[in-house]
């Protein structure tokens, strides 16, 4: 006898009994278990696709055939067993479901690699990479395809490399060196380098518009490995920028209305502080031209980053503003603007998408953007034909159908981190929350906790591949900017949308999101200035698997700790210890610095940055190395918060590059450098960072004697005025005019030298007869060749010390100079080996490695 199901008010009353709850199935909070059956089928295509676009063609070709070949055995599997019917119930239909399952599963990797490797087979076609291989010189026609951006090089030596503009085109039609013209559709990098770094990026080609059609003389390169092991263009091309870029065509309609908005909210933002001005247009639109390194170093030290990048946070504020909470959207008492303007579900549904669709155009189509919108499209339709919503199948239907339409997005490591913060936020967070709720913490805290938490954890391993580092504050700091990006992305977009139409609103606007913009950015800078703000890890796969480990163990330990306040008490002291990293509690363990120390030699790599201790807190420095994140980090290390000089030796790169790191959070009185301004792009550089931080710029005159209680110094060098002849505009001549100084600290004698070359050392010697020896000598010019012997056997130092990089291309320090100096009985240290190095008041070095 077949049983049936219970029906009517019976089925009813059980399914109410069933849920446990007063109100039962009929309560609008209830959720049923997750809907899974998207995720396996996107994440086998995702999979599949990562994995076809580094393959050899015949092995894509070979793994795309075996997927189909096991899900037509999986098909025909779950037919021949799909079970008898024995009293209502078909037996084996579990078993059938599954392998039914599995088949979709093998289906979608089948067409997630079949895509993927079409695409990278493309590439192979056309005239472009074979012209690539043999670096040849092309005229081309090519439409923009991507935002330009900005990339400047790290410093190499004495000269700051000019930056580069970097955009993403599609070839058009390619004209070789004999007159061949090809016409072609492939995906293209181009590589605009500025001929002076003095003048900023090249002119007019940040300015470019996506759909803008080029005409281009380049050279061709080929593609670089992307570091997953894939490929997604067909060829670079570099191009010399003598001058704007030669337009053929404007850009579209919509793409000049897009920009023109975005310009909108630049110039409404003109008015702001600078950290709100450089940061509103980039948490509103995604806009990063205006954020100056400094605040950008900040960023990616507490793991903020992703408030840069435009994703579904953005969206999402925009579309609860629209439709309401999402567990309200589709019932009668749904919030939001649209219900309040009478307009109807369907109705809603269409503005969502027009909101959607318009959000990309303005935002761009970068990865983090297109998963946003996939979602959010895939919630609409939800809402328009009144079912209920589900978000974690709509991220699964989001990843799928993005991977087939663009399958190098599943290497793209900004929609990883995308489609992995945002499945925390949907799984891990909402338990963590209410776990966080059954301890009596406030329900929005708990919330903003869990989220924040939760993200890092999921998200930490593959920063740590991409940055190698590990934030200790990125929870704190993205808890509290949680509370301040919605009111700063509305006003934002308000300032944006009403910029054509009323500029004084845009602009009232503006300034109103310009609040919370400033402390999002002051939030940022407090946590990475914190000495223990990140830790070094390791940046590959390796590491990000490690990191994983010890996160998974550390929420299966907490979920114990939590019982104990004393211990949770404990770790919480622990943690603190970490990121504040007191001196008198850390020096006992890293012996760093040691304790009276006089002088340290910061390791900055191939560059120059010294600090000379001048009381509690404070140092005289003397230059500021290559790059500003080194130069801070030393200076925090050493606790220097307080610098009343700074001595800029000459204007070379290395040594003055990192400036910006040195001004970070510190009081500096004032800047000392030479009369010889070379290059002089970057002297002007340093006098305009000194004009922006408000500190004077004076000159260092021979005979000149400072003192600050048991410091004292005399500059001996440069002469004045600097030696005749035109300045050289490579700054070759800059060496020679390096400040020069006689230091004298605690009883310790140290000559510090700068860049002196020969000549300028045997005039050194000249007009100083009576030179003393020294205890210290910071050898010149990174330990180079050209050392003058006679002013090394007077100075006969104790100990030298050479700031130099590991593995740098100048064969720096000169195995002959340390050997010389060894024989002469100093003592020889050096930062590419032994790190950063610390004299004490008895002429004791201290290494950091």
């Amino acid at each position: 006898m077949t049983t049936s199901a219970p029906t009517g008010t019976a089925a009813r009353s059980a399914v109410h009994s069933a849920a446990g709850r007063r109100l039962g199935a009929a309560e609008p909070r209830q959720e049923g278990p997750a809907d899974l059956r998207l995720v396996p089928p996107a994440l086998a295509a995702w999979g599949a696709a990562a994995l076809a676009l580094g393959a050899p063609g015949g092995a894509a070709v070979t793994g795309v055939a075996l997927c189909l070949l096991g899900a037509a055995v999986s098909l025909v599997l779950a037919r021949g067993r799909g079970g008898i019917r024995c009293g209502g119930i078909r037996r084996g239909g579990i078993r059938g479901g599954g392998r039914t399952a599995a088949a979709m599963t093998l289906v979608c990797a089948a067409a997630g690699g079949g895509v993927a490797a079409a695409h990278a087979a493309d590439l192979h076609r056309g005239p472009l990479p074979a012209a690539a291989r043999q670096y040849a010189h092309v005229t081309a026609e090519v439409a923009v395809t991507g935002d330009p951006r900005l990339v400047r090089p790290r410093v190499r030596g004495s000269e700051q490399p000019a930056g580069t503009v970097m955009l993403r085109a599609e070839a058009l039609r390619v004209t070789t060196a004999d007159g061949t013209v090809t016409a072609t559709r492939s995906p293209v990098l181009v590589l605009v380098r500025g001929t002076d770094s003095a003048a900023g990026p090249p002119a007019g080609w940040l300015d470019l518009l996506p759909s803008t059609r080029l005409r281009l003389q380049a050279r061709l390169l080929p593609p670089r490995d992307d570091g997953a092991g894939g490929r997604d263009v067909a060829a670079v091309l570099r191009v010399s920028a003598g001058g704007p870029p030669t337009v053929t065509a404007g850009p579209t309609a919509v793409q000049r209305t897009a920009g023109e908005l975005r310009s909108g909210l630049r110039e409404a933002s003109d008015g702001l502080p600078r950290d709100a001005r450089a940061l509103l247009p980039g948490l509103v639109v995604g806009d990063t031209s205006r954020i100056p390194p400094d605040l950008d170093a900040a960023f990616r030290a507490v793991d903020m980053l992703h408030l840069l990048a435009v994703s579904g946070a953005n969206l999402a504020i925009l579309l609860v503003l629209l439709i309401g909470p999402p567990d309200r959207a589709v019932r009668a008492e749904r919030r939001g603007m649209a219900p309040r303007l009478g307009m109807s579900l369907r109705t809603t549904a269409v503005a969502g998408a027009l909101l959607t669709l318009a959000f990309v155009v303005v935002c761009r189509p970068e990865p983090s953007v297109l998963r946003a919108a996939a979602c959010g499209l895939i919630t609409i339709v939800a809402i328009g034909t009144g079912r209920r919503r589900s978000l974690l199948p709509a991220l699964a239907a989001a990843v799928l159908l993005l991977v087939l339409y663009d399958p190098w997005l599943a290497r793209d490591f900004g929609f990883i981190l995308s489609v992995l913060a945002t499945g925390s936020l949907l799984t891990v967070a909402p338990r963590w929350s209410e776990a966080l709720r059954r301890r009596r913490v406030p329900g929005r805290l708990a919330e903003a906790l869990a989220a924040a938490a939760a993200a890092q954890a999921v998200c930490a391993p593959v920063v740590a591949v991409l940055a190698a580092h590990v934030s200790l504050v990125a929870i704190p700091c993205n808890m509290l900017a949680e509370f301040l990006v919605a009111p700063a992305t509305v006003l934002g977009f308000a300032a944006l949308v009403t910029a054509p139409l009323a500029p004084p609103l845009a602009e009232a606007l503006a300034w109103s999101a310009g609040w919370p913009t400033g402390a999002v950015a002051a939030i940022a800078r407090a946590g990475a200035s914190l000495p223990g703000a990140e830790i070094d890890w390791p940046g590959s796969w390796t590491g990000a698997l490690l990191l994983a480990a010890l996160t998974a163990a550390a929420v299966l330990a907490a979920r114990r700790l939590v019982r104990h306040r004393w211990l949770c008490a404990a770790c919480a002291v622990l943690l603190a210890l970490a990121v504040l990293r007191p001196v008198p509690l850390i020096r006992p363990l890293t012996g760093w610095p040691p304790p009276g120390w006089r002088l340290a030699v910061c390791d900055v790599g191939q560059g120059d940055a010294l600090a000379l201790a001048a009381g509690e807190g404070a140092a005289v420095v003397v230059d500021a190395g290559p790059d500003p994140e080194t130069a801070d980090r030393c200076l925090r290390a050493l606790g220097v918060t307080a610098v009343p000089l700074l001595v800029l030796t000459h204007f070379h790169a290395d040594h003055v590059a990192g400036l910006p790191g040195v001004l970070r959070g510190r009081a500096v009185g004032a800047i000392q450098t030479t009369d010889r301004n070379e290059p002089a792009g970057q002297a002007a550089a340093v006098r305009r960072e000194a004009a922006r931080a408000r500190v004077p710029v004076i000159g260092a005159g021979p005979g000149e004697r400072r003192r600050i209680g048991d410091l004292s110094w005399e500059v001996l060098w440069p002469r004045r005025p600097p030696p005749p002849g035109p300045p050289s505009p490579s700054g070759e001549d800059a060496n020679d005019a390096s400040v020069t100084l006689l230091v004298r600290a605690a009883g310790l004698t140290v000559l510090l030298p700068g860049d002196l070359e020969p000549p300028a050392q045997r005039g050194l010697l000249e007009a100083h007869p009576d030179l003393p020896a020294v205890d210290v000598l910071k050898v010149a010019h990174h330990g180079s060749a050209h050392q003058d012997p006679a002013l090394l056997e007077r100075l006969s130092p104790r100990v030298a010390l050479v700031s130099c990089g590991e593995d740098n291309p100048y064969g720096h320090p000169s195995p002959k100079v340390l050997a010389g100096l060894r024989d002469s009985g100093s003592a020889v240290l050096r930062t590419d080996t032994h790190g950063s190095l610390a004299v004490t008041a008895d002429g004791t070095v201290v290494a950091s490695g």
